[in-house]
């Protein structure tokens, strides 16, 4: 078995974003080499005393994606480039297996790059450059799931598909979801600021607007919290299978969490799918540079009364993000904040 390595050199802030872009094209199992240095935490879940000092980190990283070789080198027909259209020159033509189809590393390279080229629009990536080579036969896909393990945040337990509850942990929530990035499992700070926020809020008669939903995470554990119902949207349609297997893991019912598919700032019809004045919480894990253009739309469809739950907000974009909260006529009501990632919560007054 041969792998193609698919590698992109960034900087450290924009790791999770790219591997979030990119997993959502079917990429994952990111390996990230960074000079960041460790935390506490991470120190402590290491089996060694003492840990040699790292190079100083300079902010550039490095992401690889490892994609499988076909056995098969061969196309179908309707894949197969025209006859007399050479290849670009430098790309790779082998086939590899992408999506549940064989697809030419040089197709997968082109929307690597595409997908790159739209993040650059709106965030710095670094160079977001990317390359590709061969590499040895190893399991890339799967070797990173050695590494992740339920874990509780407060009294929810989270867990893996691969691993069981053990007896112990019978008294806690039990959230069933497999991990694909950071964002998506509940693992990243900024999405456990938002889940303490909503099991500080959400009430039996709460209605839940998750603004780039993901992997439905937020959703479905404000509906394990006992809200009535939850909303969520987002922009890739991705998602959509990711919340219907996270849906069924945890038993959660079509009619309580709806998925829409689209862009809720720009787009009137989904502004209108989602409804106005309808929900009592609006949560929004996602970047500061979006919050900030999101937030005076969203007010719409907050009630009076309504609680915004905003997280993905890096700890020197705090101020920005309080600005545009204010500014749309909302009452900061908490800051809190955990590692270098900061949650902001505000309510819409009469």
């Amino acid at each position: 078995m041969k792998w193609m390595k698919f590698r992109i050199k960034t900087i450290t802030q924009a790791e999770d974003i790219i591997i979030s872009a990119l997993y959502d094209i079917g990429l994952e199992g990111a390996q990230i080499e960074d000079k960041v240095p460790l935390t506490a935490w991470e120190k402590e879940q290491m089996f060694v005393d003492i840990l040699p000092e790292g190079p100083e980190d300079d902010g550039i990283a490095w992401l690889n994606f490892f994609v499988e070789e076909a056995e098969d080198q061969t196309l179908p027909d309707s894949a197969r480039q025209p006859a007399g259209e050479a290849s670009e020159p430098g790309s790779d033509s082998r086939v590899l297996l992408f999506n549940g189809e064989r697809v030419r590393a040089n197709e997968i390279l082109e929307t690597v790059k595409a997908e790159l080229k739209a993040l650059q629009g709106f965030m710095e990536i670094g160079e977001g450059c990317v390359s590709i080579e061969e590499t040895e036969d190893v399991d890339w896909i799967n070797n990173w799931k050695q590494y992740f393990h339920q874990f509780t945040i407060d009294d929810v337990l989270v867990i893996p598909s691969w691993e069981e509850a053990e007896p112990a942990d019978q008294d806690k929530l039990v959230l069933h979801i497999d991990p694909g990035t950071a964002f998506g499992t509940g693992m990243h700070d900024t999405t456990q600021l938002c889940i303490r926020a909503l099991r500080r809020y959400v009430t039996p008669e709460t209605v839940l607007l998750d603004v780039g939903t993901g992997s439905g995470i937020l959703a479905i554990l404000a509906l394990m919290f006992g809200a009535k119902r939850a909303v969520g949207t987002d922009l890739d349609p991705c998602a959509i299978e990711a919340v219907r297997q996270n849906k069924e893991a945890n038993g959660i019912s079509q009619e309580a969490f709806e998925l829409l598919i689209g862009n809720i700032i720009t787009e009137e019809e989904i502004q209108k799918q989602a409804g106005f004045e309808c929900y009592d919480i609006v949560a929004a894990n996602i970047l500061a540079e979006v919050l900030t253009g999101l937030t005076p739309v969203i007010v719409h469809q907050l009630k009076k009364g309504g609680i915004y739950i905003t997280s993905g907000i890096i700890d020197d974009k705090e101020q920005v993000v309080v600005e545009a909260v204010k500014a749309a006529g909302l009452e900061v009501l908490e800051v809190n904040r955990q590692g270098e990632w900061v949650s902001v919560v505000a309510r819409k007054n009469g």
